[in-house]
């Protein structure tokens, strides 16, 4: 099914493509709004369908969220949909094709803003493959979405802000939370002072989860992290272990904790598989991941295409909203960025660089695996085998690694392995990790076969 070209499409209905949508239609737009999910919030604001109310308290800025929700209303709303791919070009007009259970629909558009979010970045280590196991971003998912405790005492581990919320929010809703653990020093936050206190919500917000944690008696651990799971057939306790600078274990300090489900987050990877379909221009941000390379405007090297949130880089959801609202602006043709926005999100760009100075994953982590340790679950590939696909098969990037050990070419096409084996390669090749070469997919969510063979043969006797 077709529809007639829309000025602006957007993709994403989170914090920064609700924003790009409602200032695309305050521009004059006729917009189209698409998502993957059954209603608007993406990630960050994910709840059961309906209201907030029962989860309410989990979030942050309901205002923003149902004042966007309002102010995007006059979008044609695409949600449920699973976009693939996106074809075409700003002289030709853009095509975005998704996929709704059986109904494929083709979304045809003058400009793209793109505003596809981010997903747990993954460090491996031995058991993290047990049941009981989680990212710290599907932990909280399902407490959001389903109001789902992940387990009854539950370990928080990796780096960055984001535990905090993970673990107050399990501890809330009656989980006892048998630590965080925290593999950076927060105290490095003291040498960015003045990148905090120009965003003061922040700050509130940090003592709000401080207070939080305090009132659960959930203890924090800094410079200590997850470096194994164990458990017959689920997981039952972890080690935790104290790290050196490079993240190096340090001897003797390792220490058992019994739990019954483990939540563990090492940051966002950008989700770049339809700015990538489209060539658009990337670099490495200041945290490694590959982002989208924008300018004042959102604007990508594509004509006619812009992005917004954090796959222009992670930095959480205030400044997503500002992109968003930046973004949707010019793609309805405003020439001009309003000096608040530029100055919010200028502000909000130090806090984002400050942040991941403050937390970085550093290389050390790639010490704890054992040869056997898994490193790619999909098709059951070890750090042995990757390593191996170095030193003894001669590849000298991640992508030929990924060829020759199948690391990264299951189920999950390297979402979760692939900068872990990006790293590995490139820690063996000594040069800086190849994340573009496990980022390209050309077929962003699942499609049958006959589908994508009827599209082919389409577009070719087009």
């Amino acid at each position: 099914m077709a529809t007639s070209p829309y000025d602006v499409a957007v993709v994403g209905a989170g914090p920064a493509g609700l924003a790009a949508a409602a200032a695309a239609l305050a521009g004059g737009a006729r917009v189209a709004l698409i998502d993957a999910g059954p209603q608007p919030g993406g990630q960050y604001w994910r709840h059961r369908p309906g209201d907030l109310g029962a989860v309410a308290d989990l979030h942050h800025d309901l205002g923003t969220f149902r004042a966007l929700v309002a102010a995007a209303a006059g979008a044609a709303r695409y949600f449920g949909h699973h976009v693939w791919t996106v074809t075409g070009s700003a002289a030709e007009g853009f095509t975005v094709l998704a996929v709704a259970g059986d109904t494929e629909t083709e979304v045809a558009a003058r400009s793209l803003v793109l505003a596809p979010g981010a997903y747990d970045r993954q460090v491996p280590f031995r058991g993290w493959d047990l049941p009981g196991v989680y990212t710290a971003g599907g932990a909280q998912a399902l407490l959001k979405g389903n109001e789902v405790l992940v387990g009854r005492r539950v370990v928080v581990g990796g780096t960055g802000p984001f535990l905090l919320p993970v673990a107050a929010g399990l501890a809330a809703r009656g989980a006892r939370v048998a630590g965080v653990f925290e593999a950076n020093r927060p105290t490095g936050w003291a040498r960015h002072a003045g990148a905090v206190t120009r965003v003061a919500a922040k700050l509130t917000e940090g003592a709000g989860y401080a207070a939080a944690l305090a009132r659960h008696r959930v203890p924090f651990h800094a410079r200590r992290a997850i470096v194994a799971a164990h458990g017959d057939d689920v997981v039952e306790t972890v080690t935790v272990a104290k790290l050196d600078h490079d993240w190096r274990v340090v001897p003797g300090s390792e220490r058992i904790v019994e739990c019954d489900a483990v939540a563990v987050g090492w940051g966002f990877t950008p989700q770049l598989e339809l700015p990538l379909a489209l060539g658009v221009a990337t670099r490495a941000a200041a945290d490694g991941s590959l982002v989208a390379e924008v300018d004042e405007h959102q604007r990508t090297s594509v004509p006619g295409v812009y992005v917004a949130g954090e796959a222009c880089g992670v930095g959480g959801a205030p400044l997503s909203v500002v992109e968003g609202e930046i973004a949707g602006a010019a793609a309805a043709g405003a020439e001009q960025v309003p000096a608040r926005l530029r100055r919010r999100r200028r502000a909000l760009r130090r806090f984002a660089a400050a942040m991941h100075a403050v937390h970085p994953v550093r290389d050390g982590w790639q010490s704890w695996l054992a040869d056997d340790t898994l490193l790619c679950r999909c098709e059951e590939v070890t750090a042995g085998e990757v390593r191996a696909a170095v030193g003894e098969l001669g590849a000298t990037d991640a992508r030929t690694a990924k060829l020759l050990s199948r690391a990264g070419m299951g189920w999950c096409q390297g979402r979760v392995c692939g900068y872990a084996t990006a790293c590995l390669t490139a820690s063996a090749t000594g040069t800086a990790p190849d994340l573009r070469g496990v980022s390209e997919r050309p077929v962003a969510a699942p499609i049958s076969l006959g589908r994508l063979a009827g599209e082919t043969t389409r577009r070719g006797q087009q």
